[in-house]
């Protein structure tokens, strides 16, 4: 058996607020009661402890995708090929410094 926690939501943005919020944090509209989104009862928060006390209503909770690794990118290059690059540059480099001061 699943166990149901209510989920309340502002009605004005819709964004989900804490139960005991007196004002919505993402639109700032303050709460005087509770509606239920299924029935449209309305009351006071308390009421509203284990979900809708007229129709029994509780959403369910907010399920999450779990956390991916991060991934190298499929365009990054072997590491022999950023060995081979330094390589080549201290040689071009070694060979000007030579020509330029010998």
């Amino acid at each position: 058996m699943m166990n149901k926690k209510p989920r309340f939501f502002c009605d004005n943005c819709g964004h989900e607020v804490e139960q005991d919020a007196k004002a919505c944090a993402h639109c700032g509209r303050f709460f005087a009661s509770v509606r239920c989104p299924a029935c449209g009862y309305t009351g006071s928060e308390k009421a509203f402890s284990n979900g809708c006390p007229s129709c029994g209503y509780s959403a369910p909770p907010v399920r999450r995708p779990p956390e991916q690794p991060e991934k190298i990118p499929a365009h990054a290059l072997p590491l022999w090929v950023y060995i081979l690059s330094i390589c080549a540059f201290i040689t071009v480099c070694a060979v000007l410094a030579s020509k330029l001061l010998g």
